[in-house]
């Protein structure tokens, strides 16, 4: 018995103390490491279609339509080439890929196969590469 009175040990108040340090610290360890895994996760690519732009519709060649876009993303979009067109008697030929930055304002012009009717609905659709789509309505 007398083995286990010499024996010092910490009083409850220390290691109440100790208890609180550690887990205050993993909170904060914690919360940096999900703190860095969302800013990650948040990064968005938005595009607004403000306006489609029906041009030479009363002839049968050169038909385009201009695509008028706006970032509203947090991160730049990368638009790919392909672009749908769907509507009366018409599809997309040819357009070109272009990056818009977080913000800016971007036009495309779509080069058009078949001739436009006006007052024919058109649906556009543009493809991110990182594959979001971003599509729009409008009546010629």
């Amino acid at each position: 018995m007398r083995i286990l009175k010499s024996k010092k040990a910490l009083s409850p108040v220390v290691a109440a103390i100790i208890l609180i340090a550690v887990t205050v610290a993993v909170s904060i360890a914690v919360a940096a490491w999900m703190g860095s895994m969302t800013f990650g996760f948040m990064a968005t690519e938005e595009i607004s279609v403000s306006s489609m732009t029906f041009s030479d519709i009363s002839t049968a060649n050169g038909d385009t339509i201009v695509v008028n876009v706006q970032n509203t993303g947090t991160t730049d979009v990368s638009i790919m080439a392909d672009v749908t067109v769907t509507g009366a008697n018409v599809t997309a030929a040819s357009t070109t890929a272009a990056i818009v930055t977080a913000g800016a304002s971007e036009q495309f012009t779509v080069a058009l196969t078949g001739e436009l009717e006006a007052g024919s609905k058109y649906n556009v659709e543009l493809l991110s590469t990182k594959g979001n789509k971003f599509s729009y309505t409008d009546t010629a």
